[in-house]
């Protein structure tokens, strides 16, 4: 094999390079030995056989374009001929005829070969070394045999002396002559570009082009500046490149406006006499440049958007229209007429000249006022309409904005959603607010601060429903209560459809379309929403029983209840113990409450300030002790945003003042038992004593009958009726405020009433006290009777010692599980003198009380007030001596 390699070798370089057959020559062992160098196997790999299949079939397909299937079909079935003759090297023949292949698509035919002239000319022939003179310098410069030998560029590197050598068969030795250009005053005929019967359109043509220098008439020698004549059907050209926002040599553009170049005239007339008509185009250009350059501008605001969009609509109607006025002033036989341009020009910019005068009103900041565009497009349509202009152009482009900014708005109303990254919308998320119970009042709120730039003018009214509506669906979505897809209001479109169609436009003016497809799309929803929420509030969510439930638990509904807790507090207060233990106090009231089916007696809790009398030794016979203990009924939380905190407090001063009456109630009663009990047959009672008694009662009676039966009872029914009416929850908790702040007023817990109720107070009070004197003057005389003064001194020192002993061996000595009434004495003041005085104050107190009940009724004419105040006056004069 090698001997063969070999003999190859040698064969290759005597024909190649045409040396004598002495092969131990320096120059044949030289060329041998580079040409073994170069057949050595390296690490070059194979032809890539499938790159090989895709240019074959990229070859078909080309054969296929160029309309030569019979080649595709002729290739293909020699491909598939190919494929029954196995052989390694198919894909290296294959890539050697497809590199070999010269315009197969062109040159499938050997006929179709450039045929070869005979006897080629000397010059065409390649040079050899024949043709070089041996004696010759240049010969003598090819003569050495080192000039065949590789440079060694690197002669240190340790790489192989790899070199190939390039053979006259791998590349020809007439390589074209690249650097030869064409000669450097060589002129491309014009006949090349266009033939000759063309050339008077070419010359036709350039002359038409008036702007080129070479068509411009020179200036005189006198100063006097040139001018070019150009015809009216250049001129209405310019005008029209002019209006649709091209660039003109006539007519520039300078500082936002339209200007003329005054070298340019009309051959038939002056620049003077039509000088109103050019600047009425300019005006027009520039009217329409403004808007061009407002639809450029970046628009972050969805409806701006849609405003933008419609002015470019309107734009391109404008410029088709220009194009086609232009088509028919080129026709053959048409008549060109500026003032017939001009009339064509206005009527197809009407519109947009209304839509520029707008824009220039409108704000550059469009940020800090958003809808003021909006309001713009309002007025404008609203001012057309007054005009008596018919054309819906404008208000499509209003709708169609209208309905871009109408969507957030479906979408908070329909779904209770915000989009982050809208800060023009009026309705205001606050994060920090996450307690259900909040959820109506406090999660969401309307942007006072910027709402009268982020709502539009003619929406304003109709905002609150949307606040309302919006909410509700919130609501919904956290009690699982979401309406059908069925239950939501028609599509948007369907709704300014309906407003802009030919018969309601006839019907209404356009202020009032506008209102009432803005208060259909809210009413729908608003209905829906607040419908459902309704629904869900007294069906599920026990509105009603909650309400029943304060009625019982504050407003006194059921005297038999509220009795244990009361007997259970007062008893406690009168033996001196501690009263205000809240866990004794929730025990008591949870006890009570069990009965009551629609009390949820788990809800009840009582809270305690902690203000017992050991601590405050003054008001411990007080009414007003009481006002240091409340009960709270705990509510779910979709009642807690209906029945709110601040009404809540005002339930509990209401059942605070009811409270107090029957403790006031309950000392008088209790102390005529024990006189009942304790009284002897001689009967001493004083016919004072007797009437500060009865009228204590009476007074007592009447408040408590007066606040429970005619205030509360009758306030209640008309409660119930108006917030079973109520159309939204914002309904419904303003009924139930005005409910509590009416029974505030008429309990006499306003402020403007402070003194008639701290007159209350004080009887209450004073009834207390009249209790206390009775009962003490009562056991006093029994005990003295009996000769036991000593016992009784004994008693009030160890009362005094320990106030907390249950000792209560003598039953006579009952009544003195009081400290309060151990501390009355009559040394100072007897017996009769004090209970004058007490006399004394309940005139000065009741008196006081009617006067100012008739007062407050003759300045708001409530009735109610009259009623009440004859009842305290029923027994006036009772009391005279």
């Amino acid at each position: 094999m090698v001997f063969a390699i070999g003999e190859l070798t040698d064969q290759l370089v005597a024909t190649v390079a045409k040396l004598p057959s002495d092969k131990d020559s320096p120059r044949v062992q030289n060329l041998r030995r580079r040409v073994e160098r170069a057949l050595r196997p390296g690490p070059h790999g194979r032809v890539d056989q499938f790159a090989v299949a895709r240019q074959l079939e990229g070859l078909q397909e080309k054969f296929e374009v160029v309309d030569r299937p019979e080649l595709a079909d002729a290739l293909r079935a020699s491909l598939a001929e190919l494929k029954g003759y196995s052989d390694a090297w198919h894909p290296e023949i294959l890539s050697l005829l497809l590199n070999l292949s010269d315009r197969p698509a062109h040159l499938s035919k050997i006929e179709d070969l450039p045929k070869r002239t005979s006897a080629p000319s000397q010059d065409d022939l390649p040079l050899s070394w024949s043709k070089i003179d041996a004696n010759s310098q240049d010969a003598a410069a090819f003569n050495d045999e080192n000039i065949w030998e590789e440079v060694d560029f690197a002669g240190e590197s340790s790489d192989d002396d790899f070199s190939s050598i390039v053979s006259g068969a791998s590349t020809p030795r007439d390589l074209p002559n690249l650097d030869a250009g064409l000669e450097p005053d060589y002129i491309i005929p014009d006949n090349v570009f266009m033939p000759e019967h063309g050339a008077n359109l070419l010359i036709s043509t350039e002359k038409a082009q008036f702007w080129r220098p070479k068509n411009k008439v020179p200036a005189p020698e006198v100063k006097v500046p040139a001018v070019q004549i150009i015809t009216e059907l250049q001129l209405a050209r310019e005008i029209i490149f002019m209006l649709q926002g091209l660039p003109t040599s006539i007519f520039w553009r300078l500082d936002g406006e339209v200007v003329m170049d005054r070298s340019y005239a009309l051959g038939h007339t002056s620049n003077q006499s039509i000088s109103s008509l050019i600047q009425s185009f300019m005006d027009i250009g520039t009217h329409l440049d403004a808007l061009r350059s407002f639809t450029k501008s970046t628009q972050k605001i969805p409806y701006m958007q849609t405003f933008c969009r419609g002015i470019e609509e309107r734009l391109f109607e404008f410029d088709s229209n220009l194009s086609h006025s232009q088509v028919q002033y080129l026709s053959a036989g048409s008549t060109v007429s500026l003032l017939q341009l001009l009339d064509d020009v206005r009527q197809y910019s009407r519109h947009l000249l209304l839509l520029s005068d707008m824009l220039s009103k409108l704000d550059k900041g469009s940020d800090t006022q958003p809808m003021q565009c909006l309001d713009l497009l309002y007025d404008l349509n609203c001012m057309r309409e007054a005009l008596g202009d018919e054309s819906v152009s404008i208000s499509d482009l209003f709708f169609a904005c209208f309905r871009t900014y109408a969507t957030t708005i479906k979408r908070w109303m329909e779904a209770g959603h915000l989009d982050p990254q809208d800060e023009t919308f009026f309705v205001r998320r606050n994060p920090e607010n996450h307690d259900l119970k909040t959820i109506w009042h406090n999660w969401y709120s309307l942007d006072d601060e910027t709402r009268p730039q982020n709502v539009p003018n003619f929406l304003e009214a109709g905002i609150r429903k949307v606040f309302i509506a919006g909410k509700s669906m919130v609501f919904l979505r956290h009690l699982n209560a979401l309406p059908d897809v069925s239950e939501s209001p028609r599509d948007l479109g369907l709704l300014f459809d309906d407003t802009t169609s030919h018969n309601s436009s006839l019907s209404l003016p356009f202020s009032s379309l506008v209102e009432s497809a803005f208060d259909r799309l809210v009413d729908a929803s608003h209905f829906t929403s607040a419908g459902i929420l309704r629904r869900e509030l007294d069906e599920q969510c026990g509105l009603w029983n909650s309400l029943d439930a304060f009625q019982y638990v504050y407003l006194g509904r059921d005297l038999s209840i509220l009795g244990t807790i009361d007997a259970k507090i007062f008893e406690l207060i009168d033996r001196g113990r501690s009263w205000d233990d809240k866990f004794l106090l929730i025990e008591a009231a949870r006890s009570a409450f069990s009965v009551l089916p629609n009390i949820d007696s788990s809800r009840l809790m009582v809270r305690s300030s902690g203000s017992s009398f050991n601590e405050h030794q003054t008001p411990q016979r007080s009414v007003r002790l009481l006002e240091s203990i409340s009960i709270d009924y705990a509510l779910p939380w979709p009642v807690a945003n209906i029945i709110t905190q601040d009404t809540i407090v005002s339930y509990q001063r209401i059942s605070t003042f009811l409270l107090q009456i029957r403790r006031s109630k309950y000392a008088i009663v209790r102390q005529r038992v024990r006189e009942t009990r304790n009284s002897r047959e001689d009967g001493r009672y004083d016919k004072l004593i007797q009437a500060l008694h009865h009228n204590f009662l009476w007074f007592l009676d009447s408040i408590y009958s007066h606040l429970t039966y005619y205030v509360i009872a009758i306030s209640n029914q008309h409660f119930r009726h108006e917030l079973a009416n109520a159309e939204d929850v914002d309904a419904m908790i303003a009924v139930h405020k005005s409910y509590v702040s009416s029974l505030e007023e008429q309990c006499l817990l306003t402020e403007n009433l402070s003194p008639i109720h701290e007159a209350i107070t004080n009887l209450l009070d004073l009834s207390i006290h009249f209790a206390d004197l009775q009962t003490v003057h009562a056991a006093e005389d029994a005990l003295t009777g009996q000769g036991d003064a000593t016992k009784l001194k004994a008693l009030r020192r160890k009362r005094a010692a320990d106030n907390d002993s249950d000792s209560d061996s003598d039953e006579e000595l009952e009544d003195f599980d009081n400290e309060q009434m151990l501390t009355i004495s009559f040394r100072d003041s007897s017996y009769d003198q004090q209970m004058q005085n007490v006399k004394q104050q309940y005139d000065y107190l009741a008196g006081f009380v009617a006067n100012g009940l008739k007062s407050v009724a003759r300045a708001d004419g409530m009735p109610s007030w009259n009623v009440l105040a004859d009842r305290l006056e029923w027994q006036k004069g009772w009391l005279k001596s």
